[in-house]
């Protein structure tokens, strides 16, 4: 008969089995997708999250009734006797924004804080008898309110012929956190050829303020859309060659406008509009109607951009009312249509899933909260004709806008896509990115099932996000009622 077995021995080994299969289960956990350069930084993703951001035209040009100023009026003109900016930041919550632009100087060269370089500032005013600094107002009531603070700045200046950089330092140095600096293209067409020295200026914003955004028509972290209707390409990349571009060069306004797939930097486009005809106040103007901010909205958000949106204060130093409502019942609308998923009704299936079905990469990760880092993943093994499908769990659901979202955080890869409705197409596209939005043009359809097929991508498609959505506000030309897709 044998020595009886050694307790402590039993348990040994029973705890190098333990280790033992837990790293062979770590070892077979699938690991995520590699991701396809260029990717976006961390501050970019802030921004892309951000959605609608808010634009503040306020200058001399709001007490002469123009949009471009001559650089020689007199700053006494600059009297807003009821400014308040606690007003502003008030209308910017309430319509859901979480970052303000002000253009701190703008063409004219007048600046809205007492800088000690020009004599053509508010130090010159009557305004708190040229005491008062906008800026720190502004910045004081965004902050106050958790919403982030950027400043406009041009380059152009139609008083002074130095380029400002002093200036520059002065705003980024005295003001705060400045979480985007926007710097306009826009000059004269009989002004001096000058080049700026933008490089200069955004090696210095980069020293100044590490967690920054600049804006120019070359970036280098957001550029322009190539246009002022705040209207991006239906095809949209976040990726683009910087060194294709350069600022104010008008041939290049449809490269902006789509971006480029084979893009050797991420430089998202920010699609810039104004809530009225011009950028300024101007007491002839009213708002545009809520039908057309939505549909701004939709070839904006809905294409892969940030939408900047333009809301002037008036002379008094408010933001008319008039504006602050329809504010108001743009954020509302947006909230009607997109804070019900009925996408949450249906069960979900895919041609694959990466890791198989225990991989974590599966297609109910795009019916969670989480639109960057959770997603479905295809499996490696396959290299074509992919999909995903939602069904109804039973009956039916209507709707009108189907919302797609990729995981950017790992680069953008879908160059076309197509959607399926109980078997017939209703829509089909290029680029997802960040947020592609489809309103359909059937109208309302009333289903039992959706499938979204990518039918072109670089590299293995990531899809973060699906929505199903209906907007009480979208009334295609001929729709007389809901109707189901045969």
């Amino acid at each position: 008969m044998g020595e009886p077995h050694n307790p402590l021995c039993i348990f040994t080994l029973l705890i190098l089995f333990q280790i033992a299969f837990s790293w062979n289960e770590q070892a077979n956990v699938p690991t995520p997708p590699l991701p396809i350069l260029p990717l976006p930084s961390y501050s970019q993703l802030k921004w892309q999250q951000k959605e609608i951001i808010m634009f503040i035209h306020f200058g001399v040009n709001t007490f002469t009734g123009s949009e471009w100023g001559t650089g020689h009026e007199s700053p006494s003109i600059f009297n807003p006797t009821g400014l308040d900016a606690n007003q502003w930041a008030d209308a910017a919550a309430q319509a859901g924004t979480s970052l303000m632009i002000l253009t701190a100087k703008h063409h004219d060269g007048f600046c809205l804080w007492p800088s000690k370089y020009t004599d053509h500032s508010v130090i010159g005013s009557p305004w708190k008898n040229g005491h008062g600094d906008v800026v720190q107002e502004f910045v004081n009531a965004a902050k106050a309110r958790g919403i982030d603070a950027g400043l406009y700045l041009s380059p152009w200046d139609r008083h002074d012929p130095r380029y400002g950089h002093a200036q520059l330092q002065e705003l980024l140095n005295r003001y705060g956190d400045v979480r985007e600096i926007w710097f306009d293209g826009a000059k004269g067409s009989n002004a001096p050829n000058m080049t700026y020295y933008f490089d200069d200026w955004f090696s210095m914003v980069k020293e100044l303020q590490r967690t920054i955004n600049i804006f120019s028509d070359a970036g280098p972290d957001v550029r322009w859309v190539g246009n002022e209707k705040g209207f991006a390409g239906t095809t949209s990349w976040s990726t683009i060659n910087r060194t294709s571009l350069s600022i104010g060069n008008a041939s290049l306004v449809h490269y902006l406008n789509t971006g480029d797939p084979k893009g050797t930097h991420w430089l998202p486009a920010e699609c810039d509009v104004s809530i009225r005809t011009g950028w300024f106040w101007h007491k002839t103007q009213a708002p545009k109607k809520l039908r057309k901010l939505l549909e701004i909205y939709y070839k904006s958000v809905g294409r892969n951009c940030v939408l900047l949106l333009n809301v002037p204060p008036n002379s008094t130093g408010l933001i008319s009312e008039s504006d602050v409502q329809r504010l108001s019942e743009f954020r509302k609308a947006i909230n009607a249509v997109f804070s019900s998923n009925l996408a949450g009704k249906c069960s979900i299936e895919a041609s694959s899933q990466r890791g198989g079905e225990n991989g974590g990469f599966g297609p109910k990760n795009v019916l969670d909260d989480n639109h960057l880092w959770t997603y479905w993943a295809p499996s490696e093994d396959q290299k074509e004709n992919y999909w995903i499908e939602l069904r109804v769990r039973s009956g039916k659901i209507k709707f009108n806008v189907i919302r797609i979202q990729e995981a950017i955080g790992l680069g953008q890869r879908v160059e076309k896509h197509e959607i399926y409705v109980d078997g017939t197409k209703v829509a089909d596209g290029t680029t997802i990115g960040y947020k592609r939005l489809h309103r359909l043009e059937m109208g309302v359809v009333d289903a039992f099932s959706v499938r979204i097929k990518i039918v072109k991508a670089k590299g293995t498609p990531l899809i973060s996000s699906i929505g199903l959505h209906y907007d009480p506000f979208w009334k295609p030309k001929g729709e007389v009622a809901s109707q189901r897709v045969h």
